[in-house]
């Protein structure tokens, strides 16, 4: 199989020193705080359909991470994973240090790396909390952090200010920033209430950070008082302040942009310290990794994936989990059984034209397959093709095993997952009714 698209971003050039700190601290973190948002979430949905529908896409976008997140996790928990990561570690760091004139350019990018690791753990928690906005997750506090922002940063030179306010993303940040599309304040007051407590629970209620943010209120109290009394539901509103810089900034009673500027300092410390003392030296020590890598193997090895179009190729396989061999491919008659056995409920049910055409699709007919092509968020969408060239299926997603290849490739269980084409055509034609469409489909072309 061929699958011809853009992935979106790979990590294989992380250090052990930089997975280890992964797996060890940055992702139980961030799976505990998307365990945390999409339970908050589902608990709001309960409460009602309107609660339901005005959660519906926060909550999806929290379970897909958690999915991601808790696969990337497992698999650097898995030691051979690790130890596969490990040893390719070690043979590249071997023909570096062999070559007197490669170790001297690139040979102290390890220990730049690992040093970057030392300080990231002492301000990773609370730069993801303050300055990644982990602790404030609502709409309305990042409209606010930027209205604040902007009346410091924008009278700045445009070299000088932070880089999401720069000439070249103002348009679509101000587009984003008046957008009228509707807030929801019950469910702004819910996930705000819910990360204020996430503060707490991962640094302490005594934590100096925690009291300067709670300012002696509950998470529910402050969550109330801000969202409530907030004017940022309004577009105008936003623009008025934005436009009004400093001065109408500093005039401005709106409790969110009190919130917002009580912690910038803070925040902006963070992030400086986490730009000068760890992005800056690992982006340094993985430039001259790249370099090294392409000094030792040339061409025959590609680069980390930065959404630029390739090629990945790979076998239809099916693969062995838990003692079981799981088939290359499904069909339609596991969709019907699977749904069937889950009692038709989400996310499990099909639709009433499916279940009313259940008598007339072949149910034979493959649905998704899997290979073991190397993709990778960012390959969604993909056209997959056979050495003939035809067109067999669209990529849609990774295996929970597949989704470690963001640090390693491995073809062992990790599979990427299609559409079968064969699946396509026989719901259009079967279920749909769309035969002219099957028949243009299936002509002869140039």
């Amino acid at each position: 199989m061929f699958v011809s698209g853009h992935p979106g971003s790979t990590n294989r050039l992380e250090t052990m020193a930089r997975l280890k700190h992964r797996r060890d601290l940055t992702l139980p973190y961030t799976l505990a705080r998307l365990r945390n948002l999409e339970a908050l979430l589902e608990q709001f949905s309960a409460t009602g359909p309107a609660q339901a529908a005005a959660a519906h896409t926060d909550y999806h976008s929290a379970a897909n991470a958690r999915k991601a997140i808790t696969g990337q996790y497992q698999g650097l928990l898995d030691p051979a994973v690790v130890r596969l990561k490990m040893d390719s570690e070690e043979a590249f760091k071997k023909l570096v240090f062999a070559d007197s004139a490669k170790k001297a350019a690139y040979g102290d990018a390890w220990e730049v790396i690992e040093k970057s690791q030392k300080t990231l753990e002492a301000i990773e928690k609370e730069f993801a909390l303050l300055e990644s906005g982990d602790a404030f997750n609502s709409r309305l506090f990042r409209i606010a952090r930027h209205l604040v922002r902007m009346a410091e940063e924008l009278p700045k030179k445009d070299t000088e200010r932070l880089r999401e306010y720069r000439e070249s993303a103002l348009a679509s940040l101000k587009f984003q920033l008046y957008s009228p599309a509707p807030i929801s304040k019950e469910l702004e007051r819910v996930k705000l209430a819910g990360a204020l407590s996430f503060l707490a629970e991962q640094l302490g209620g005594e934590h100096a950070l925690v009291a300067k943010v709670l300012q002696g209120k509950s998470p529910a109290a402050l969550a109330a008082e801000t969202v409530n009394g907030s004017i940022l539901f309004h577009a105008k509103e936003r623009q008025r302040l934005a436009d009004g810089g400093r001065q109408a900034l500093d005039a401005s009673d709106d409790p969110m942009i009190r919130l917002a500027s009580h912690i910038d300092a803070e925040a902006r410390q963070l992030r400086k310290r986490f730009e000068i003392e760890v992005d800056e030296p690992e982006q340094q020590a993985y430039a001259k990794l790249a370099k090294a890598r392409f000094d030792v193997f040339g061409a025959s090895m590609p680069p980390d994936a930065t959404f630029t179009l390739r090629l990945a190729f790979g076998i239809v396989s099916g693969y062995r989990v838990d003692g079981n061999d799981l088939p290359l491919h499904t069909t339609f008659a596991g969709a019907y059984q699977r749904a069937k056995q889950m009692g038709n409920k989400p996310p499990f049910d099909l639709p009433k034209s499916w279940l009313a055409a259940q008598s007339k699709v072949d149910l034979e007919t493959p649905l998704d397959f899997v290979s073991t092509s190397d993709t990778i968020g960012g390959n969604s969408g993909s056209p997959v093709l056979n050495r003939a060239g035809e067109l067999v299926g669209i990529n849609f997603d990774r295996n929970r095993h597949g989704l470690v290849r963001n640090y390693v490739y491995t073809d062992e269980q990790a599979r990427h997952i299609s559409v079968h084409s064969a699946g396509v055509l026989e719901a259009l034609g079967v279920i749909y009714g769309a035969k002219a469409l099957v028949d243009e489909l299936m002509k002869p072309g140039d």
